[in-house]
């Protein structure tokens, strides 16, 4: 049986910290065509911004999932699909590769590891808040970026691996580098997309193309135009269009 997200093209990120647009409400998100729903952020996080998010979205039908930066903002929610948990592979701090991780199998009782499953990031925007909070090396060419995506995979088992340009638009062949560099993992892309051209040129590069801001600034009449240029790009690069 393949992962759920192996047939994902688009996912919307919804940071709990952040506000929907005025008159937007989280049923609208869930509707605009997305393949799933990941709930996380970098900074502000807790317990009870999270449930309040998870609660809004998991009464659609709609897969959820939260991406915990922290062991305190953790939730265990009915309607809750999963766990999606972020391993930096290019963190300065190994705190951010196992140390966190560590702290929530130590501090947290209730984990339910069948529904658990890793991301294997790598962080490349050096001006990100996940950059300076990992102390990610960024100064990455493209075939270090797909060594690390095949050593994810090929050495460490990992399913997901996350190309994170957070706050900006990444560079196409450092993506598809890593991408090439996989048998079977699924390449997440996050950063930057913000309409049907870069929805479209990053899905030919990545299988999955994630957009946070988007929703929280723009709308989503935006996000919908990244779900079809994210659907139209995974398509040509299938050579199904």
């Amino acid at each position: 049986m393949s992962a759920p997200w192996a047939n994902w093209d688009h996912i919307v990120k919804l940071d709990p910290d952040k506000t929907l647009v005025d008159g937007e409400t989280f049923e609208d998100v869930c509707a605009t065509g997305t393949d799933a729903i990941e709930i996380g952020g970098t900074t502000g996080m807790t317990e009870e911004k999270m449930a309040r998010v998870v609660e809004a979205t998991a009464a659609y039908d709609i897969p959820v999932y939260i991406e915990p930066s922290n062991v305190g903002s953790v939730v265990h929610r009915e309607g809750l699909d999963g766990y999606f948990i972020p391993i930096v592979l290019n963190a300065g701090d190994v705190f951010w590769t196992t140390g966190a991780h560590k702290e929530w199998a130590r501090l947290d009782a209730d984990i339910d590891w069948d529904r658990t499953f890793t991301e294997a990031y790598i962080v490349l925007n050096p001006d990100s808040s996940v950059a300076e909070y990992t102390e990610a090396d960024c100064n990455l060419d493209a075939s270090e970026v797909a060594a690390y995506a095949e050593v994810a995979e090929q050495m460490f088992g990992q399913e997901i691996i996350y190309i994170e340009y957070s706050g900006t638009l990444g560079d196409p062949d450092i993506v598809r580098a890593a991408t090439e560099a996989v048998e079977d993992a699924t390449v997440f892309y996050g950063g930057g997309v913000g309409d049907y051209d870069a929805a479209y040129e990053m899905g030919q590069c990545a299988d999955t193309v994630i957009v946070g801001d988007l929703v929280h600034d723009e709308g989503v009449d935006a996000v919908r135009e990244t779900v079809r240029g994210a659907k139209n790009g995974s398509a040509e690069r299938s050579g199904g269009a």
